[in-house]
């Protein structure tokens, strides 16, 4: 009757344990990340208030690009 071929069946247990883990694995890269921008920080307060400066304005310029380069490859 049929001639289309049926895919087979949905395996929905694949990889749970994997699934269970990765909010965890999420979480401690985030602590780790936010350990090295604290320490980094903190450096660059130690340093001085023209650093501080230099590295705020080199931040915004990155956002800013990384913003209008998301915008461009958005369409």
């Amino acid at each position: 009757m049929d001639d289309l071929p049926r895919p087979g069946p949905t395996v929905l247990a694949e990889d749970a344990l994997l699934g269970l883990l990765l909010p965890f694995w999420q979480l401690v890269i985030g602590a780790f990340v936010l350990f090295v921008v604290l320490v980094s920080v903190a450096r660059l307060a130690r340093r001085g208030r023209s650093r501080m400066t230099t590295a705020l304005l080199v931040t915004a310029a990155a956002i800013a690009g990384f913003a209008v380069v998301g915008v461009l490859l958005q369409e």
